[in-house]
C-alpha cells in the first residue's frame, strides 16, 4: 500500500507525491517515501560538527576550506566539506591534509565548546522523546514511537522541524536517517550529507543492503573485511545468500552478527541509558619526546583535562590506562585498576604517572594520553586515603582549582607542573 504523505523539507508545507518542487516555497527538497509515516526509529548526525561550530562563530571561514586538528605532526578531528572535496578526512596526518589542501585554514579543538554546543542540541533531542541515545558528541539514536498525538505530526515530520530548529537556532546542520531498526538508520543518515534526510523502509531494505559493501555493517573493521575477502565474501548480498549455520561456524558469534544484520534484523532498542565507554584526553607532538622533563607536564596537563569531563560528566573512573604512540607509529596502552573509583586529576596523574615511568626506556614518542574508564557512582569517589594525609589537603586544592576555573576558565589557574607542558 502507498503512503501519500509528503512534505517540503525546508518550509515543511505538505507536498503532492508527485511534486518535484515544493507549491509554497519552490524548495525542490520533497520528502516522500511509501512507507514514511510509519518509520520511527532515526539516527541524527552532526555535518561536520566540529567545522561547522567553527564557522559559525567566525563567518569569515564561512567559503574557505577548514581543518580542525593538530600540528603539523596531528591529525585532522574533521574536515569541513569544502576541504572534503579535496580529499582531507578525518584520522588523516596533518601534513598530508595540507598537501592536498594547502590554503586550507587550520584551527585546535576546542572540545569544551564542542561539548557545551553537543549538550545543547541533545537537549532539543529530550524534547521530542526520552529515548535518546548518545553516541559520540554529535550523534545519537532517537526513538520517536508514540510520539504522533504529543507533536501532532507522524516522527519523519517532527525530525525535519527539529533539523530546521537546529539550524536557525543552534546554527550547524544535521543530518537524518529514518527507518525501523538502528542499523539502518545509521546507514540511512549518512546517504545525503550534508542536510540530509534519508528513509530506508522495510520493502526495499534487503535488495538495499545487498549492493553494499560487507564494511558497511556494523563492528566489521579492516582485519574482518580482509578476512571475509579471502573467503570471497564482498558484499551484503554474498552475505544473505549464505547460511547462516555455516557463517556462525566460520566467523562465530560474529558470523551470526553478520547473518541478521546483513537481513536487516535488528532488534536492539534504542537506550538512553547508554553510556561511553571512556573518557579521556591526548595531544600528538610537533617533534618526538624521549624524557620525563617533557612528558611529565603534558601528561599532568592531560589528566587535568580527562578529569574535568569526568567532573562534568557526573562519573568516576576505577581505571585509569596510559597510551602512548612511539616514533615508530607503534602503540602502547597501560592500565591500572584502583581501590577505590577516583574523579580527582591529582590521583589520575600520579597513577600515569607509574605508568609512564615504565615505558622511559629511550623510545622516542609522538603521542600521549590517558584515559579513564570503568565508571562508578561519583558519591563512591575518592574516600580519606589513612595511608597519605596529605591527599586530602591536594583533593581540598583541586576542588579550589575548579571553582576558579568555572567562573574565570580553564587558564585562570593551573597546577606548577603545567606551566612547562609544551602539548
Amino acid at each position: 500500500m502507498t503512503d501519500a504523505f509528503a512534505f517540503c523539507r525546508d518550509c515543511l508545507a505538505p507536498a503532492p507525491p508527485a511534486a518535484r518542487r515544493c507549491a509554497r516555497c519552490g524548495s525542490p527538497r520533497i520528502l516522500r517515501h511509501d512507507e514514511l509515516s510509519a518509520l520511527s526509529i532515526a539516527h541524527v548526525d552532526c555535518d561536520a560538527f566540529y567545522a561547522a561550530i567553527e564557522k559559525r562563530d567566525d563567518p569569515s571561514l564561512v567559503d574557505k576550506p577548514l581543518i580542525i586538528g593538530g600540528g603539523r605532526r596531528g591529525v585532522v578531528s574533521t574536515a569541513c566539506y569544502i576541504a572534503r572535496i579535496k580529499g582531507v578526512r578525518s584520522a588523516m596526518p596533518m601534513f598530508k591534509a595540507l598537501e592536498l589542501c594547502p590554503e586550507a585554514t587550520v584551527i585546535r579543538p576546542n572540545m569544551e565548546k564542542y561539548v557545551a554546543v553537543g549538550r545543547e542540541i541533545r537537549a532539543l533531542m529530550g524534547e521530542l522523546t526520552p529515548l535518546v541515545e548518545p553516541l559520540s558528541i554529535d550523534e545519537a539514536f532517537m526513538d520517536l514511537s508514540g510520539t504522533e498525538r504529543l507533536h501532532r505530526a507522524p516522527p519523519a515530520l517532527t525530525l525535519a522541524r527539529f533539523a530546521r530548529r537546529i539550524e536557525q537556532e543552534v546554527g550547524v546542520t544535521v543530518s537524518v536517517g529514518l527507518s525501523f531498526n538502528k542499523f539502518l538508520a545509521k546507514i540511512a543518515s549518512d546517504l545525503d550529507k550534508p542536510r540530509g534526510f534519508s528513509v530506508i523502509g522495510r520493502a526495499e531494505a534487503l535488495p538495499f543492503l545487498a549492493a553494499l559493501p560487507v564494511s558497511k555493517i556494523w563492528g566489521v573493521g579492516k582485519a574482518m573485511e580482509r578476512k571475509l575477502a579471502e573467503d570471497g565474501i564482498r558484499s551484503v548480498g554474498q552475505i544473505q545468500q549464505t547460511d547462516e549455520g555455516d557463517l556462525a561456524r566460520r566467523y562465530g558469534a560474529m558470523g551470526l552478527r553478520l547473518a541478521r544484520l546483513a537481513r536487516a534484523d535488528d532488534r536492539r532498542a534504542v537506550d538512553p541509558r547508554h553510556e561511553a565507554k571512556s573518557i579521556g584526553a591526548e595531544t600528538t607532538f610537533d617533534k618526538d619526546y624521549r624524557d620525563r622533563d617533557h612528558l611529565r607536564p603534558i601528561l599532568r596537563r592531560l589528566c587535568e583535562k580527562a578529569a574535568a569531563r569526568l567532573k562534568r560528566a557526573d562519573l568516576a573512573a576505577w581505571t585509569v590506562t596510559l597510551k602512548m604512540k612511539s616514533d615508530d607509529f607503534r602503540i602502547r596502552t597501560r592500565n591500572r585498576q584502583l581501590a577505590d573509583p577516583t574523579r580527582l586529576a591529582d590521583r589520575i596523574f600520579r597513577v600515569a604517572e607509574d605508568l609512564l615511568e615504565a615505558e622511559l626506556d629511550g623510545t622516542a614518542y609522538r603521542l600521549i594520553g590517558v584515559s579513564l574508564s570503568n565508571f562508578a557512582d561519583p558519591a563512591l569517589a575518592d574516600p580519606d586515603d589513612l595511608v597519605d594525609p596529605a591527599a586530602a589537603k591536594r583533593a581540598a586544592a583541586e576542588a579550589a582549582i575548579d571553582r576558579l576555573r568555572g567562573r574565570f576558565g580553564r587558564d585562570a589557574v593551573g597546577h606548577g607542573l603545567t606551566f612547562r607542558a609544551e602539548d
